[in-house]
Order: structure tokens, then C-alpha cells, then sequence
């Protein structure tokens, strides 16, 4: 089967279009005038009753066969909670016109196939077929009507194909959850009894060398890596889910911040951790998640800063005293555009660091993420080469400041 051209049935002037076009269909194949005029009027009738009914209908005009015996078909499709028959009057003179004329139903299911068999005069091949398909798809419009259904055939089709792309990919996110989900339940188990040992070991550090005490330092060092990954595994999955809880209880803002800042400050030595607090303030937030930010952003801070250098954690708050915003200054090695406007993605890491800096980009989407469940917006400035800062909002208590 080959088909020449098809057209949706909405309305009336998709009957002005198949009649016109089964026409040009003949004329190009070099039918007679009067066996043109024949086929376009029996599809005329079909598909003035299938429109007058419905306006889910397609015509296909197709050619059947192999060479030197082809036939010229117009097949009608259409559904209908309406009872069609063959002896319907548009039917009914269809047939008269064109004896190879067949009528199906399944169900609310129509479909109507007429046609009549191509003289071999016509000296007809597939390469003629294949040139007569070229024609039609590059014909012009015949009208402004079957140009704005052209368009409209390609934005559904382009619609269509955009709808599949996203559900694909949110099949794939879903997968990627379940996946994150079981693997990271899995390795909390494991990685409990690794640390166990290891605590273990070094409990015996009068038993062994120092050189196989330097092996179980690291061995923990790991170990803690390891036991991070897992819980910001189980992070993701449950933000993904929506079961991330959060225990909220009044936070004074600077008091909590010097005791956390207090004790990254020794976690992070190599760095110098300067704090500056504007006036005291009041929010309701989970400390335990609250933590989870800050560590997270002076984490990275120290990460991609040069030994030495000085990292600034800064407050001030909002002239209404709605808002409190939290300022994670750093001087290295800051990022592109494309790096600012995708950072807190999930699993983005950006080129320039994958090799240098070990990471599957999870903290600063789930640092947003916090931030944003706790009513607060989360940014970064950044300039390549100079530094970033990370600024994040956190909403107060009214007559708290």
C-alpha cells in the first residue's frame, strides 16, 4: 500500500478539500476526466455523511498492488455511538458509482474502502508511485483553510511527540527514584557495620602501628564519606516522594548559627570562617535540616576554595522584618552561566569539576530544596575565577526581630 495524501474530516470545507484533491489524484495519474470526476464524487458522497455525523473522520487516498496491476483506493475511517449502514444514501450512491466498494464495522468502529482498478496503459510503476507521492507532499495549499489545517497537523504532531519526550523522561526520573530509593536502604546496612568495626579499631589503637593506624583513619575518613552519600541518597528519594519530614520549633537565627559555624569551623581548619550577624531574629525551622544547609554550602565553600582562603557567613534582614537572608561568601573558584542557572539541579556537576572534584551533585539540590520547604528562596552569584556566594531567605516570626 501506498499512500498519496490523507485528510482529517472535521467540518465542510474538508469536503470542498477531498473532492479537489481526489481530483489532482486522477489528473495526475492520467485518468480521464470522466473516471476522476467518477472517484471524487463517490467520495464526495461518503464523506458528506460521515461529516454531517461526526467530525473524527480521515480520508486516505492510497494505491494498492504490484506492477503492472495497481488500483486507485479512497479509504474512510471514522467513529460513531451512531448506527451506520451500507444502504445509508451516501453509501448507497457511493456503490452505484464505484461496485469495488466495501463497508466494515467493529463495534463504534466505521471504515468504508472504494476504489477501481488503474489501466496499465497508464504505464504505472513504483518509481511513478513514489514521484506522485513526492508531488503531493510538496504540493501547495489549495486554500488559507487546508493551510492553517497543515499548520495545525504539525503543531498536534510536534504536541504529540513533545508529550511522549516528557513522559519518557519522567518514567525514567520515576525508575531513577525507585532505583535511588532501594540502593540507598541497601547500603545503610553495610556501611553501619563497616563503621562499627572501624570505631572498633580504633578503640584497640594501643594494639597495632602507627602506620596501620594511619590505614584505619582514612578507612573511617571513607567510611563517614560513604555514610554521607547514603543519607543524601535517602534524601533525594524521599524529596522525590514527598516524605521528607520536618520538625519545626522557634530557631534564634544568630545564636544558631554561631554554635553551627563553631564547630564547622574545626571540621573545615583549613579555611578561615569569618561570621558577621546583623540583629537578633527568630524563625521556625527544623534545626536538624537548618544544619543540613549551612554545612552543606560551607562545605562546598572549603571545597572549591584554595587552602587558607577566607569564607563569609553573613546575615541581614529584610526592612520589613519579614525575611532573614544567610550569605555563604567564598573567594574560589566560582562558575559560568550556564553553571549558575543549573546548579541546583539534580545530579548537575559541572564539567569543569567532575574530574578534579569527587561528587554526584545531590547537597545543593537538596539544600534547595530544604530552603524552599521551609518557605525560603535560594540563589547564587557567582564570577569565574573570583568566587561565589550563596544566598538563601528564611521567613520570621512576626515581632520576633
Amino acid at each position: 500500500m501506498k499512500q498519496i495524501i490523507g485528510i482529517s474530516l472535521e467540518n465542510e470545507m474538508d469536503l470542498i478539500l477531498a473532492h479537489k484533491r481526489t481530483m489532482q489524484v486522477g489528473e495526475q495519474l492520467g485518468l480521464t476526466v470522466a473516471t476522476r470526476t467518477t472517484l471524487a464524487t463517490a467520495v464526495s458522497e461518503v464523506v458528506r455523511t460521515v461529516i454531517d455525523l461526526t467530525n473524527n473522520g480521515r480520508l486516505n487516498i492510497v494505491i494498492y498492488g504490484k506492477f503492472p496491476r495497481y488500483s486507485l483506493n479512497a479509504e474512510v475511517g471514522f467513529k460513531s455511538d451512531l448506527s451506520f449502514r451500507e444502504t445509508d444514501e451516501g453509501f448507497f450512491y457511493a456503490k452505484k458509482l464505484l461496485p469495488d466498494f466495501n463497508f466494515e464495522v467493529s463495534e463504534n468502529s466505521y471504515h468504508v474502502r472504494m476504489g477501481l482498478g488503474l489501466p496499465r496503459s497508464l504505464k504505472l510503476d513504483e518509481g511513478k508511485i513514489s514521484l506522485l507521492q513526492s508531488y503531493f507532499k510538496k504540493s501547495s495549499p489549495l486554500n488559507s483553510y487546508e493551510e492553517i489545517k497543515n499548520k495545525n497537523s504539525q503543531l498536534n504532531q510536534l504536541t504529540a511527540e513533545q508529550e511522549k519526550e516528557i513522559q519518557f523522561a519522567r518514567d525514567l526520573d520515576e525508575r531513577k527514584t525507585e532505583f535511588i530509593s532501594v540502593a540507598s536502604h541497601e547500603l545503610k546496612t553495610p556501611i553501619t557495620i563497616i563503621k562499627a568495626y572501624t570505631q572498633m579499631l580504633m578503640l584497640l589503637k594501643d594494639q597495632y602501628s602507627e602506620k596501620v593506624g594511619s590505614v584505619i583513619s582514612k578507612l573511617e575518613t571513607q567510611t563517614n564519606k560513604l555514610s554521607l552519600l547514603a543519607y543524601q541518597l535517602m534524601d533525594v528519594s524521599k524529596l522525590e516522594n514527598g516524605r521528607l519530614q520536618y520538625d519545626l520549633v522557634r530557631i534564634d537565627i544568630n545564636s544558631f548559627l554561631r554554635e553551627t559555624i563553631s564547630i564547622l569551623s574545626n571540621v573545615h581548619s583549613e579555611n578561615n570562617i569569618d561570621l558577621q550577624l546583623s540583629d537578633d531574629c527568630v524563625a521556625m525551622a527544623d534545626p536538624l535540616r537548618l544544619e543540613q544547609v549551612i554545612t552543606n554550602l560551607i562545605g562546598n565553600a572549603s571545597k572549591y576554595s584554595e587552602k587558607g582562603s577566607h569564607i563569609t557567613v553573613s546575615t541581614s534582614i529584610s526592612d520589613e522584618k519579614k525575611s532573614v537572608s544567610i550569605q555563604i561568601a567564598d573567594h574560589g573558584i566560582g562558575m559560568s552561566k550556564e553553571g549558575i542557572a543549573r546548579i541546583f539541579e539534580k545530579f548537575y556537576r559541572m564539567d569543569e569539576v567532575t574530574v578534579s572534584h569527587p561528587g554526584l551533585g545531590m547537597g545543593l539540590y537538596i539544600t534547595s530544596r530544604i530552603v524552599t520547604d521551609h518557605g525560603g528562596k535560594i540563589w547564587v552569584e557567582s564570577v569565574v575565577d573570583e568566587g561565589s556566594k550563596f544566598i538563601f531567605t528564611m521567613p520570621l516570626l512576626e515581632d520576633a526581630c
